[in-house]
């Protein structure tokens, strides 16, 4: 059977996968660069994302719709791959509970908290090497700015992938 998606939300999927990609988090940051640190930081990007369409009042079928282009398109890798349908499956399933409990454990993001990143986030789902403690605060960093900057975009630049984020490792 034909699967079919609404392909036009994949450049905010395309954009928030570079941003996973940054050389910062692997070299800088002693992250290990494989593919489940990949995703999530990916997870960890559209959480906020989400966050921020909800504050703007975007509708739910636009958040759904976003959120199933992003498992759509990692199927798709995994499959090209070479992972099998069962494989997949199980991998799928466990993919979208992780996501919800990042999504979950990310904090309300009012009352000036500015991205709602719970630490524990980072501890729980990115392998640090030993500079854990120190990587954790830059880590933070990276989100609060990453949040603040997607706040400021219109909600359909965000929506059509135009997030041109830099984060500059190291700036005080």
């Amino acid at each position: 059977m034909f699967s079919f998606y609404k392909t036009h939300y994949t450049e905010l999927y395309t954009t928030i996968a570079n941003l996973s990609r940054e050389k910062m988090f692997y070299d800088a940051l002693k992250l290990d660069d494989k593919l489940e640190t990949r995703i999530y930081l990916i997870f960890i990007h559209f959480s906020l994302v989400f966050n921020i369409l909800k504050k703007k009042n975007i509708s739910k079928k636009i958040t759904q719709d976003i959120f199933d282009n992003l498992f759509q398109n990692i199927e798709y890798h995994f499959r090209e791959l070479g992972m099998g349908d069962v494989s997949v499956n199980k991998k799928m399933k466990d993919l979208n509970r992780i996501f919800y409990d990042i999504l979950l454990k990310i904090q309300n993001l009012d009352d000036g908290n500015k991205s709602g990143i719970n630490i524990s986030i980072v501890n729980k789902y990115l392998i640090i090497n030993s500079e854990l403690l120190t990587n954790n605060d830059v880590l933070k960093k990276y989100f609060e700015d990453f949040y603040n900057f997607c706040f400021n975009l219109d909600s359909k630049d965000i929506i059509k992938g135009k997030i041109n984020y830099k984060y500059k490792y190291g700036r005080t």
